[in-house]
């Protein structure tokens, strides 16, 4: 068990079944027995939180795989197969805790009797017939040899190299030699005599195995589709006109830029209607007859020796003289409840001063720049009334749907989802709710929380931080144990808006 450096995971397995070794010379205690009751809580709690946080970055990846595609698609691919595998064997290993379960009476505190779960018959039975396995306990070796097997099919990537090497470490079911120095097989050596407790321990720390593997897999496949998706292969041109619309015989200005530009983005070569300047097209024509017309050309970029060209396209129309108003949201196509909206109003071919527009909570900035503050309501109608070079007046009309501010997310030191560290360091930090990718600068100050740690009373803290009985909970944690942070209440400064359901945070004591 010694060797290498040790994953905690490994750390904790090895430790039970040093602790088994105590509990043979202390002729099988109800402590040592009750102990191994705890480290399988603590496994199966573990496993719990695994399954829920795969689930939210396998979302993510699919999530990258339905916009990006590409590589994502691929890497998304890849992550459900495990996902197949993973819960194909995790569901078997739990078939095997029930039958190392059978006949014991769940206590009425909802746990097994872990002192009472001394003796190993159920699985000494069921799997092994004198030295050799019974038909279920081959099941048991052929369930394993499958995962490995589905685990070697999917990870064909030499970026998942070592997670599939680690699989088949964690699962060798090779003969073991034993303190006598005798060769035994796998299963002989780690159930065969062995307590009911102590048994359905390793089956939970397997299924912790089986949930790390899965977790690293999806976590590779994001950062491997991450960098592709950074490659020049995958920008993209984008047409950017001074406007859409051009009276007859009116210059079109405008660019072609990349959807990734800065100033380090220098193409080697350029052909479409314009030139060069900085790492962007400038674009230099004169509009043509009423209708749409087409503006298309290639970037050339070199990358890793290679020359990648990028096509792009786009378009714009030449209208005889504006009918309609141009109203757009600067940052998305909703304006929202709570927070100021920046927009840009305009009317094809009408200088800005003589454009005026009108909407509860819509504010003039100057140049053709609003801010709107929606009220009650689920819409908001803006009205646009602009003066045409020939002295007559054109109006329009734009309905806006107007949308709450989306549910935060907890967090402890600004990080969210199962959040490790030292335990003095959750004591200092600050409980706060996050908006992920919300495009607005919102404050929002955390008035009260709710924080559970495993084998303690929820305590329920007024304010931001820890108080003395939530660091008094915290005191009797132990490496390993996640602490969760739910029912966050909170407020938005500057408002009276009630904000969605926050979304737990949790602390794994390192």
């Amino acid at each position: 068990m010694a060797g290498g450096k040790l994953t905690p995971r490994q750390k904790m397995i090895n430790l039970m079944y040093l602790v088994f070794i105590a509990m043979l010379a202390l002729n099988m205690s109800k402590e040592v027995l009750s102990a191994f009751g705890l480290m399988n809580e603590k496994f199966e709690s573990a496993n719990t939180a695994s399954k829920a946080t795969n689930q939210q970055m396998l979302a993510a990846l699919d999530l990258k795989a339905s916009e990006a595609a590409g590589e994502f698609a691929g890497a998304a691919a890849t992550a459900h197969k495990v996902e197949a595998a993973s819960k194909k064997f995790y569901d078997f290993i739990e078939t095997c805790k029930e039958e190392t379960k059978k006949g014991v009476q769940i206590e009425e505190n909802g746990k097994l009797p872990y002192e009472q779960m001394d003796k190993g018959q159920n699985l000494d039975e069921s799997w092994f017939i004198g030295d050799d396995y019974t038909k279920r306990g081959n099941e048991v070796i052929a369930a394993i040899n499958a995962y490995k097997n589905e685990m070697k099919a999917a990870l064909t990537d030499k970026k998942y190299a070592a997670i599939l090497a680690e699989v088949n470490k964690a699962f060798d079911v090779s003969d073991v030699t034993n303190k006598e120095g005798l060769k035994d097989k796998f299963l002989n050596y780690h159930f065969k005599g062995f307590p009911a407790i102590a048994s359905l321990s390793t089956l939970s720390a397997w299924q912790s195995d089986v949930k790390k593997a899965e977790s690293d897999v999806i976590s590779a496949a994001l950062g491997k589709a991450a960098v592709q998706a950074a490659s020049y292969s995958n920008y993209q041109a984008i047409v950017v006109l001074e406007k859409n619309a051009y009276f007859q015989g009116e210059n079109v200005k405008g660019k072609v830029v990349l959807g990734r530009y800065d100033e380090n983005t220098k193409p080697t070569s350029f052909q479409g209607p314009g030139k060069l300047e900085n790492g962007q097209a400038v674009i230099s024509l004169t509009a043509g007859s009423v209708g749409e017309q087409k503006i298309n050309g290639q970037f050339t970029f070199l990358e890793d020796g290679k020359n990648i060209p990028l096509k792009f396209e786009g378009n714009y129309v030449v209208v005889p003289r504006p009918n309609e108003a141009t109203i757009s949201a600067d940052k998305m196509n909703v304006v929202y409840r709570g927070v100021s909206n920046p927009m840009t109003i305009s009317f094809a071919g009408v200088a800005q001063n003589d454009v005026k527009a009108s909407a509860p909570g819509l504010r003039d900035l100057g140049k053709g720049k609003y801010m709107m503050n929606p009220g009650s309501g689920t819409e908001v109608k803006i009205n646009v009334n602009a003066k045409l070079p020939d002295g007559k007046s054109v109006t329009d009309t734009r309905v806006f749907r107007i949308k709450n501010i989306p549910a935060p997310q907890g967090a402890i030191g600004k990080m969210m989802g199962v959040v490790k560290g030292q335990k003095s360091r959750l004591e200092a930090s600050t409980v706060t709710a996050e908006l992920p990718d919300f495009d607005f600068e919102v404050k929002i100050n955390v008035v009260q929380f709710s924080m559970k740690v495993p084998g303690q009373p929820t305590v329920v803290v007024n304010g931001n931080k820890l108080n003395s009985q939530a660091k008094a909970a915290l005191a009797r944690t132990s490496r390993g144990d996640q602490v969760t942070f739910s029912e966050i209440k909170t407020k938005l400064e500057g408002s009276d808006i009630i904000l969605k359901q926050t979304a737990p945070v949790i602390y794994e004591i390192q």
